[in-house]
């Protein structure tokens, strides 16, 4: 709940900031970006290879892990893939540019609408990758959900602001940022349902797997390019270094 409504802290954003601070923006995005890759190739990625180790073989345990982890790759691929690029959540204009653009109403509200279908199409997976690592490691989990909250706020300014400019309605706005937040949560319980009756060391290895490679490809597909946009490059990449030197520590504090 926290990471998928955190969309909402983007529509505040939208409604009374005059100028995206984007500095501010790069940095916080990078560092989203590092606590995710460094939580998924040195904590998720290893444990899913321990379990699967445990049911089968050490070659053949490995093999699965890879493969699932290159399966979350694809998964998320396939969805950026169906949804058109100029509805892509993360291809977020900053809220200074808005007054700028004066296209017809309808088509506002149109484009507001469906980046906030995009958008959640995109947090469906990220709920369930949430839901598996809390599962399996509470500790991992924590780190994970303020990673995707942060890269959440962007995307409630892309919901809210055309809908925002369109009706005049903050709540019209904010309701529909609210909305496309609600299919994070929706992801953990759909997993839950699902899942919870199958649940072994072999499933939770292979979703282990399966969250990390989703949450590296967004880190490299959608974190890091909206950093470098919104910034220069080296502020997205002290980010990202910052991310992984928090995550690591944090680790490390809880061993």
């Amino acid at each position: 709940m926290i990471a998928g409504l955190s969309t909402g802290i983007g529509s505040f954003i939208a409604f009374f900031a005059k100028k995206t601070n984007t500095k501010f923006l790069s940095v916080s995005l990078g560092f989203s970006a590092g606590v995710m890759i460094y939580v998924s190739m040195i904590e998720i990625f290893s444990e899913a290879n321990k379990l699967l180790s445990i049911s089968y073989d050490d070659k053949k345990g490995t093999a699965i892990t890879i493969a699932a982890f290159f399966g979350g790759m694809l998964l998320i691929a396939l969805i950026d893939k169906v949804i058109p690029e100029e509805k892509n959540p993360h291809n977020v204009m900053q809220v200074g540019e808005i007054d700028n653009i004066q296209p017809a109403k309808t088509r506002l509200m149109r484009t507001g609408i469906l980046t906030a279908l995009a958008i959640a199409i995109h947090n469906f997976p990220e709920g369930l990758a949430t839901f598996v690592s809390a599962l399996r490691e509470p500790s991992v989990a924590i780190p994970i959900v303020i990673a995707i909250a942060i890269h959440n706020i962007p995307e409630g300014i892309a919901v809210s602001a055309p809908i925002y400019y369109a009706t005049g309605s903050r709540k019209k706005a904010f309701k529909y940022s609210f909305l496309s937040g609600l299919s994070e949560p929706l992801g953990a319980l759909v997993g839950y349902l699902i899942l919870m009756p199958i649940m072994s060391d072999t499933v939770t290895g292979i979703l282990l797997s399966g969250v990390a490679g989703i949450m590296v490809f967004i880190s490299l597909d959608e974190l890091l390019p909206s950093a470098r946009e919104y910034g220069e490059h080296h502020l997205a990449i002290y980010g990202l270094v910052s991310g992984m030197a928090v995550m690591a520590i944090s680790l490390l504090l809880f061993m």
